[in-house]
């Protein structure tokens, strides 16, 4: 059996009670954290260990390397990278210009990524920045708008793509007008259908083929006066799936961030029953990936094919690439402020 659900682990490698729980439980995939990441090869044998714990070589691994202030990798062991911002604003390149060098951004992740056996990228971030809401968002976004978003977003994904990582598109059905930081609080936004449709949505019908997609943990009084976008089978079937088209592999967002409420096993029920695909566990805590895991259930039907169409979008080649000759382009851009 394979369950419905993505686990962090405590520290830089796994202690027996972990991979006692990961055999018995068989997560479908696995998150890294800083906590995890120490050098090159510790990732490594850590990586094979989780997908040993499971028994399956393509268990997914996923980690959040944006850039920017959301980043897991970095220096010594790794280049620091922009935020997403710092790619639309770019002056004096053209709209494709600025694309292209977002590709080679991703393209560049993708290549450090690979090399740790990590194969999926809690990115691009498709929120539409709202000047009055929290900050959450801000520099993580590509620009203003939804189509620079959309624009920007769709480069990363495929640089991503190119380089054998999988795109995460995040956090649907838009993060952007949140007031409040989900980690902390529930956000609520009372923007109505319409204006949500024409802006916050735009991005992620842009790029509603991609493989996987992580939902907001926030309310939107005019798709649901009662539960945030993770837990209501309301915003899922109708907004994510019909209005925004989006039919790939939907997870949720952390189930430790405090905007959700109930229980452990109650957070990954509701989330599954309203339509999420799998659930996502990420601090490492044995007592809440225990509650997770009772109320989740095992990998089946249309999520188990959504799952696999996920992962069957890794190129079997990656495509070829020169990471000297990337890296100086990509400094050049940026006239050496993320050089490392």
């Amino acid at each position: 059996m394979t369950l419905a659900a993505i686990f962090g682990c405590s520290g830089p490698s796994l202690d027996d009670e972990e991979h006692a729980f990961f055999q018995d439980v068989g997560p479908w995939g696995f998150i890294l954290f800083g906590r995890n990441c120490q050098s090159p090869d510790q990732i490594r044998r850590l990586v094979d260990d989780l997908r040993r714990s499971v028994g399956r070589e393509n268990a997914p691994v996923l980690i959040d390397q944006e850039g920017g202030r959301v980043a897991r990798l970095g220096p010594p062991n790794w280049r620091r990278y922009p935020p997403g911002r710092a790619y639309g604003q770019l002056l004096g390149l053209d709209p494709l210009k600025r694309r292209e060098i977002t590709r080679l951004g991703a393209r560049l992740m993708a290549h450090d990524l690979a090399a740790l056996g990590v194969n999926v990228d809690c990115l691009p971030v498709l929120d539409v920045p709202d000047p009055h809401a929290h900050d959450v968002i801000g520099d993580r976004a590509y620009g203003d708008t939804p189509d620079e978003i959309a624009l920007l977003g769709r480069a990363a994904a495929e640089g991503l793509i190119a380089g054998g990582v999988l795109p995460v598109i995040k956090h649907i059905p838009g993060h952007g007008r949140a007031t409040a930081d989900s980690h902390l609080a529930l956000p609520i936004v009372d923007a109505s259908f319409d204006e949500l449709d024409a802006t916050d949505f735009a991005p992620f019908k842009a790029l509603s083929d991609m493989p996987m997609a992580m939902t907001a943990h926030v309310r939107y009084r005019a798709l649901d006066r009662r539960r945030p976008a993770t837990t209501s089978r309301r915003i899922v079937r109708s907004i994510i799936r019909e209005t925004i088209g989006f039919d790939g592999l939907l997870m949720s967002d952390d189930l430790s961030m405090k905007a959700l409420g109930g229980d452990f096993s109650a957070r990954a029920r509701d989330s599954l029953a309203a339509g999420c695909d799998v659930v996502l566990h990420c601090n490492g805590s044995m007592s809440e990936m225990q509650g997770v895991a009772a109320g989740a259930r095992s990998l089946a039907g249309a999520a188990a094919r959504r799952a696999e169409a996920a992962l069957a979008r890794l190129p079997r080649i990656v495509e070829p690439f020169d990471a000297s000759q990337a890296r100086a382009q990509f400094d050049a851009a940026f006239a050496g402020r993320y050089a490392s």
